[in-house]
């Protein structure tokens, strides 16, 4: 008879968790759809630094400083990424910068070369191309 109550309670909260998680991929895929922000429906919302990969939360005011040239009107920039709050001015303890192309190891004074694509509909994609460490010689397309 024991068994039969754990069973029932486990299967009771695995089918409340599973509803859960069901809500909140469905909030956070309609916020996505109407171009809201997730932090206006109560998911947070993340982003990944791409030199030392640190979680970057939009709530408190975590963002990626980079330097975007030519005017905003084009639909193809350069773009260079200096790094987050956890590595750009300066690195905290235990981060490391590392290049997503070539895995080097960034210097602080270096920085990812990167493309930004201005879609018509306001979103902004942005590919890297390489850092300063691998593209020393001009060897990549910038």
């Amino acid at each position: 008879m024991d068994y039969l109550v754990i069973a029932l309670v486990s299967v009771v909260i695995i089918a409340l968790l599973c509803g859960y998680i069901k809500a909140t991929k469905k909030q956070s895929s309609q916020a996505h759809k109407k171009g809201t922000s997730a932090a206006k429906t109560g998911v947070p919302s993340f982003s990944k630094c791409p030199l030392c990969d640190s979680l970057l939360d939009s709530k408190k005011g975590e963002t990626i400083h980079s330097k975007v040239f030519r005017p905003m009107t084009v639909p193809d920039q350069r773009c260079n990424i200096l790094g987050c709050p956890y590595c750009y001015p300066v690195v905290k303890p235990g981060v490391e910068r590392r290049c997503p192309v070539c895995h080097k190891k960034v210097p602080l004074s270096g920085y990812l070369i990167a493309r930004l694509f201005n879609k018509t509909e306001g979103n902004k994609h942005v590919h890297v191309i390489g850092c300063t460490e691998c593209n020393r010689n001009g060897s990549k397309d910038i």
